[in-house]
């Protein structure tokens, strides 16, 4: 007799993962299939990253890593922000997962209580209302149109927040819609989010390098908002590395901190 937990019993499958599963088998039998499911680069991971991951093998890699990420890395990834973001964080400030949905995933746990509100603009990719499922949080969708762009506007996140809203899910350059909000469009949003000191931002930016329309703007880059926005980031897209399962996040410490106790207990 099955006696699955509520929680679990609440989520759906990925839907993400069953395409992406039906075109591999529709491949095998040798139907020509373009497949548009899961964020796939097209290239391989470049050469240099695959002879240092080689001299790793041989060197003393094989042991249990810090659990927020080897101390270089952290320190690597703050020079990232500030090189190609004008961010400055501190290496307190972030913490590398087994990918950015496992970042993701830390972020909606240690931060969403149940019953909160987490606004997502859609269309949106499906994971994020699972997270926020898994958190007992709960969704609030707010649609978008094609004459916009898919992007959500400043007086509809206005009209979204009420007193239960915890936190905006944003993400820039989009998953699905390729839409890439400008400085302008963020500054308006940043506008709105400054005004509700409850509310937080999770700035998912994974397609940063994904981008056809110019450079990319965070939107942590706004000081009024800036300790309430936590980025969520990783090497998957940018440098073809999805299976290799490395994604990080950055924000304030006191919730890094607490991301690294949740991590610390599950992988």
């Amino acid at each position: 007799m099955e006696q699955l937990s509520a929680r679990i019993n609440s989520l759906d499958p990925s839907a993400t993962i069953a395409m992406n599963q039906k075109g591999r088998e529709l491949k095998e039998k040798g139907v020509d299939v373009i497949n548009l499911s899961v964020g796939e680069p097209d290239f391989i991971t470049p050469e240099h990253i695959r002879e240092a991951a080689k001299k790793a093998i041989d060197g003393n890699w094989h042991h249990y890593a810090p659990v927020e990420g080897y101390p270089d890395l952290r320190k690597a990834i703050v020079e990232k922000f500030k090189r190609e973001n004008n961010l400055d964080y501190k290496p307190s400030n972030v913490m590398v997962s087994v990918g950015a949905k496992h970042s993701l995933a830390n972020v909606m746990i240690c931060l969403i209580d149940k019953g909160q509100e987490v606004i997502v603009p859609a269309p949106y990719w499906v994971s994020y209302a699972e997270q926020v499922k898994i958190a007992e949080g709960v969704n609030v969708i707010v649609d978008t149109a094609v004459e916009d762009e898919f992007k959500m506007s400043a007086q509809q996140l206005e009209e979204a927040i009420t007193p239960k809203t915890k936190a905006l899910l944003l993400c820039s350059p989009s998953n699905p819609t390729g839409s890439v909000y400008t400085r302008e469009e963020l500054a308006e949003l940043a506008a709105v989010i400054a005004k509700h000191p409850q509310v937080y931002v999770i700035a998912d930016e994974i397609y940063e390098h994904i981008n056809f329309v110019g450079g990319h703007e965070s939107i942590a880059q706004f000081d009024e908002i800036k300790d309430r926005c936590v980025i969520i980031n990783g090497v998957s897209k940018a440098y073809a590395m999805t299976g290799w399962r490395i994604g990080y996040m950055a924000g304030p410490d006191w919730l890094v901190k607490a991301c690294g106790k949740l991590q610390g207990q599950m992988t």
